[in-house]
């Protein structure tokens, strides 16, 4: 049975290259994930970790993903529990790699050293469409491999390594559920391999099935679902004022909106106050913070913070109906045909399909703040019109929670087809065996998303705007009714079923999007020459690369002015015909295209190789690329490892320069639009709710870096056998970063007169249509992250004189800065690091300790971050003390985010030498995850808690 740690012991396993991808004499000859170059005995200067089958067993994870995931080096990768309080950027239940914290755009994902096409128009691949039963292992390096693999490779390279001789059947049936009794959990594998014609044709399928249940949106107020008790509504609340002495921004527990309830507040004037229960019964509002309402023209609670009251009632809080963890079901099949035509060379062909649904709920309801109401509307009830009467008004501002209308859910839908056709093996010229790899792919992506259950906002406008004609109730519009408007009672939570078809129609929000990507690679390396200090390796070749996107949305959400056919939904002259007519989900049509053309030379020379300086080799690449988009661009890398004369050291650094060229996003997206219901306006002092659309920008230019890592490692020492240590520094330098300003920082920077070119990107205070905020990506930034990589292995036969081996294995990423320059004027460099509320906290380690018999097996994992800070932009002060805020440097009362300590253990038990039993409880102790102003960091802190996973796998 394989050793079921992370990766094997490096003195075990070199020929997994866990250190540097060492490689016993007697290897074959092997491509090694950080470099093209294809020789036996081949050390590469980059740092690459290796995942090997029993690691990935022995997580017991039903996607692969997840195990990857937890590597230190790995920060910021998405998964089934990030982007699930999203309904309109089409990234639920992606699962993409992020090394580094650079985001799943700057880490190039391979699958056998190839390219995947896109499950996003980021152009990152979905890991979950990958075959994963047939992964041998997973190389992660940790450093910049454009000059070898190309456009994307800024962070590093993930390449899945699949078993293309398996021979056989083995299969894996596993379920899992939470300690809440959610996310069920359900995973079946198969795969068969056999060869026929003496061995020279060679077939290997495989098929899985996998579904999580995830976990829904909860309750309305502070109930989270399955009854998870450590959401408390806590929020970042923003005084507004900057020069009184006390700090402009508050952290504070139990935070209640004050401009909407679940069913309903009168929010403005002499009834501020008045609130609605589900039968549309006035009650007064009772304000956290022993509040009182002003009742004046504008929304404010003395004794309250602007827009939040503490305590209270909380029933109409919509954030714990968010998601934790998106519903995904997962199909996959996969086929691989090999024929050997000669002793050395191999023609194949490969074909995966892979499916991937998920379903998630961005948030509770669809709170509705600023509205304003007629006091004569007939569904005001009796004793609130003769208090209008009694106070001579004829309209109050009004909010809600919209609990009456449900909560809504986005569906979306993957399906990808994927075909290779390669040949690979050697041949003899001038006087050398060179070895090649070349290979045809075609894939293509096809993504739906359907959102249900969500309102039109003009027809909502209309049906809540209701009036009274020969004894009926009607909407007051003429057009409206025209077009079959039907009135809605917003008091309360009883709305007609004639006015919810009208304002939220069967035929939601959709998008259809369809991507492809077609690559033609020729891959040779050999070794032509033997020099005094052996033989000079070199690799080369060219590739072609044709990306594509087209995407399709809705009349209603991009606009009837735009939609190509209108056919899915009516005419309907009260919406507008420029688009965004839905609450979220508005999203727009489009499409673009780039070609890539580029050539690579590589190689490894060797300088040194003596008993008396031991043995060093240098090696270099070159790429030059013709983006269609962008132009030539050349990048390069040189490096060396230097095996020292004391036995088991090795010295290795390299520095390269590395590209990535702006996506198929960026350059031609289809306007991106999301709601921002409760947005804070800073020139009127309240919460509105705004619409941010987010464009493409066909002017961008490639992103560079220059990637530096050095470092030392320890392995295979006869002196000390069985441990291994590495320790590697690295430094990321990246300019003419692609990035977007948030909205507020849009708005903040204009106010405060910081930036004002920014001030015509938005309209808070728009009277023809919604208020808007336009956010475009700019080649604005630079960015800087440098730390070090620490690993150690431990593997101990026969420990204390028991039967079986202990493997101990650690990694440690410290991240010592992540400076973030935006590039505006006024601005200054903000450092991430140690800031947990992202993604890259100070201190990542992942340690497994396991103990195997022939019989058994029993493994425990840590999982650890450090604390850390809400920002390293905010200065901490106390009221009476504090100077004043600006944006750069805002003033906070607290500014700390605890970080996490996970405890796994799980085991296997061998029923026979094909049958294997295995369980696995994750998070053991059941850690709840930190408190955050924006409800929760899952990119950090485990948000399910608690889970338990038991199966059984077999191979014949």
């Amino acid at each position: 049975m394989t050793t079921p740690a992370l990766a094997q012991a490096q003195a075990q396993a070199q020929a997994q290259a866990p250190q540097g991808n060492e490689q016993p004499a007697n290897t074959a000859d092997i491509v090694v994930t950080g470099s093209r170059i294809k020789a036996s005995g081949y050390t590469a200067p980059t740092p690459t970790t290796v995942i090997d089958s029993g690691a990935i067993e022995a997580n017991a994870q039903p996607n692969i993903f997840t195990t990857i995931a937890q590597l230190p080096s790995l920060q910021g990768s998405s998964g089934t529990a990030t982007n699930t309080f999203s309904t309109s950027s089409g990234q639920q239940g992606l699962s993409s790699f992020s090394l580094r914290g650079l985001g799943p755009i700057r880490t190039l994902t391979l699958l056998d050293g190839q390219r995947v096409v896109g499950a996003n128009v980021t152009g990152v691949p979905d890991i979950s469409l990958f075959p994963q039963l047939l992964i041998q292992r997973v190389d992660v390096v940790n450093g910049g491999a454009s000059a070898s693999y190309g456009s994307d490779a800024v962070g590093g390279v993930v390449n899945f390594i699949t078993d293309t001789r398996f021979k056989g059947f083995k299969g894996n049936v596993q379920g899992g559920i939470s300690d809440y009794g959610d996310n069920e959990q359900v995973l079946v594998q198969l795969a068969a391999g056999t060869s026929f014609a003496d061995d020279r044709i060679h077939l290997v399928v495989s098929g899985e099935y996998a579904k999580e249940a995830g976990v829904g949106g909860g309750e309305w107020g502070i109930g989270l679902a399955g009854g998870r008790d450590w959401f408390k509504q806590t929020s970042l609340i923003d005084r507004g004022i900057t020069n009184d002495g006390s700090p402009r921004f508050v952290l504070r527990d139990f935070a209640q909106a004050i401009n909407y309830t679940k069913y309903g507040l009168i929010t403005t004037g002499p009834l501020q106050g008045t609130a609605f229960d589900q039968n549309g019964n006035p009650f007064q509002f009772q304000y956290g913070s022993n509040g009182v309402p002003t009742r004046g023209n504008s929304n404010v609670v003395t004794g309250c913070f602007p827009g939040f009251c503490l305590g209270g009632d909380l029933s109409g809080n919509v954030d714990a109906g968010r998601s934790l963890q998106s519903e995904i079901e997962r199909i996959n099949t996969y086929t691989r045909l090999g024929v050997d035509f000669a002793d050395n060379d191999e023609l194949y062909f490969t074909f995966n399909f892979g499916q991937v649904k998920t379903q998630n709920q961005p948030v509770g309801g669809m709170n509705r703040p600023g509205l304003t109401i007629q006091c004569a509307n007939p569904f005001v009830p009796a004793s609130i019109k003769a208090a209008c009467a009694t106070a001579g008004i004829t309209s109050f501002g009004y909010g809600t929670s919209n609990a009456a209308l449900g909560n809504t859910q986005v569906h979306t839908d993957r399906r990808q087809y994927r075909a290779v056709i390669g040949a690979k093996g050697q041949f003899d010229a001038i006087g050398t065996e060179w070895t090649y790899d070349n290979y045809f792919t075609h894939g293509t992506n096809y993504t739906d998303i359907d959102v249900s259950n969500i309102l039109l906002t003009n027809r909502f406008n209309d049906a809540i705007n209701a009036t009274t004609i020969n004894g009926t109730i009607v909407c007051a519009s003429a057009t409206a009714r025209a077009n079959g408007c039907q009135p809605l009672n917003i008091f309360g939570g009883n709305p007609s079923a004639g006015a919810l078809a009208y304002i939220m129609p069967e035929n939601g929000p959709f998008q259809r999007t369809r991507q492809t990507q077609d690559v033609v690679s020729i891959n040779i390396s050999g070794s032509p020459v033997d020099l005094w200090a052996g033989p000079l390796s070199i690799a080369f070749g060219g590739e072609y690369r044709h990306e594509f996107y087209r995407v399709r949305a809705d009349a209603y959400g991009m606009g009837s002015n735009f939609a190509p056919n209108t056919a899915d939904y009516p005419f309907d002259p009260t919406l507008g015909a420029g688009g965004n007519n839905w609450y979220a989900g508005n999203y727009k049509s489009g499409g673009g295209a780039y070609s890539v053309k580029e050539a690579f030379f590589e190689a490894d020379l060797p300088v040194i190789n003596s008993d008396a300086m031991g043995k060093a080799s240098i090696n270099g690449a070159v790429r030059v690329t013709d983006y269609s988009t962008a132009g030539v661009n050349w990048t390069w890398k040189l490096g060396g490892t230097w095996n020292l004369p004391i036995e088991g050291f090795r010295l290795r650094g390299v520095t390269s320069k590395d590209v990535r060229a702006p996506n198929l996003s960026e350059l031609f997206a289809a306007p991106v639009t999301t709601t921002l219901p409760n947005f804070f306006d800073p020139f009127s002092g309240r919460n509105v709710l705004a619409i941010q659309n987010v464009i493409g920008n066909t002017n961008l230019r490639p992103e560079t870096a220059r990637n530096t890592t050095a470092g030392i490692a320890f392995s295979g020492a006869s002196w000390l056998p069985g441990l291994s240590v590495s320790f590697d520094y690295y430094t990321i330098k990246i300019k003419d970063v692609v990035s977007t300003l948030g909205a507020g920082d849009i708005v903040n920077l204009c106010f405060q007169k910081v930036a004002t070119e920014f001030c015509d990107a938005f309209n808070l205070n728009n009277q023809q249509g919604p208020n808007f905020i336009n956010v475009q990506p700019f080649n604005l930034a630079s960015w800087k992250t440098s730390g070090f990589d620490i690993e150690a292995s431990y593997q101990w036969r026969q420990p204390l004189g028991l039967p079986g081996t202990l493997t101990l294995r650690a990694l440690a990423t410290h991240v010592r800065e992540f400076v973030v320059n935006s590039g505006i004027k006024g601005t200054i460099p903000n450092d991430l690091a140690g800031v947990n509320t992202g993604a890259t906290p100070d201190w990542k380690w992942l340690a497994v300790q396991n103990y195997e018999t022939d019989k058994f097996s029993f493994m425990v994992q840590e999982r650890w971050f450090s604390d850390g800070v809400l920002g390293n932009q905010y200065v901490v002060c106390k009221p009476g003390s504090c100077p004043q805020s600006t944006n750069n440097a805002p003033t906070i009362d607290q500014n700390f985010m605890p970080g996490a300590f996970y405890v796994d253990i799980g085991g296997t038990y061998n029923i026979t030498k094909q049958v294997t039993a295995y369980a696995k409880v994750d998070n053991l102790f059941n850690r709840d995850p930190a408190k955050s102003p924006f409800f929760v960091n899952p990119a950090l802190y485990d948000v399910v808690g608690r889970m338990y996973r038991a199966g059984v796998r077999f191979r014949f």
